[in-house]
């Protein structure tokens, strides 16, 4: 703090807005539906949602990568969750849009069929997933919680899991190669 004019420096100015802003999203999160389920990813790796838009294929990529946009000059992978969930493809749609999250300092793209709204879920309202069934256990791999919200439920993601790493370094690799061509 400034002993003269009482205020703080630009620096301490800066890290006090983004301790705040941090404690403004501590238990916020971006709920959305795939199908039938209602899932949320903490608000904090969203960045933005944008409307979906025409992707670039990626040749001999998993089938969950669909390919790749170009957002305003940057080049970024895009996902379909439901895809990655192993559920049936939807056709696009209308309502279809594309979150935009920030995992691991990689920029990657969601398709996600319908973005539902912002809750606080509290720790206390955060359980973990059950263990049923083998057919659960492909989607509870990138669950990591389960939240309640009034009575209902959302699915908490964990977007490292929901993204492994070797998927990021082939998609990094090929957004790299793409960023002087044009996509």
């Amino acid at each position: 703090m400034d002993a003269i004019t009482g205020l703080n420096s630009p620096t301490e100015q800066d890290e006090s807005n983004a301790s705040n802003e941090h404690d403004a999203q501590k238990g916020k999160y971006m709920t959305f539906k795939l199908g039938s389920e209602h899932f949320a990813l903490k608000i904090q790796y969203v960045s933005e949602i944008i409307c979906f838009q025409a992707i670039t294929a990626i040749p001999d990529t998993e089938d969950y990568i669909k390919g790749l946009i170009n957002l305003r000059g940057k080049i970024i992978p895009v996902i379909d969750v439901r895809l990655r969930f192993k559920q049936e493809p939807l056709e696009y749609n209308d309502r279809t849009c594309i979150m935009v999250i920030n995992v691991k300092s990689t920029v990657v793209g969601l398709i996600i069929e319908k973005i539902a709204e912002v809750v606080e879920i509290q720790e206390e309202n955060i359980l973990p997933p059950p263990r049923v069934g083998k057919a659960d256990k492909m989607q509870n791999k990138y669950v990591y919680g389960i939240g309640k919200v009034g009575d209902t439920v959302k699915l908490l993601l964990d977007p490292d899991k929901l993204i492994n790493d070797a998927d990021l370094s082939a998609m990094e690799q090929t957004s790299d190669q793409n960023e002087e061509g044009e996509v």
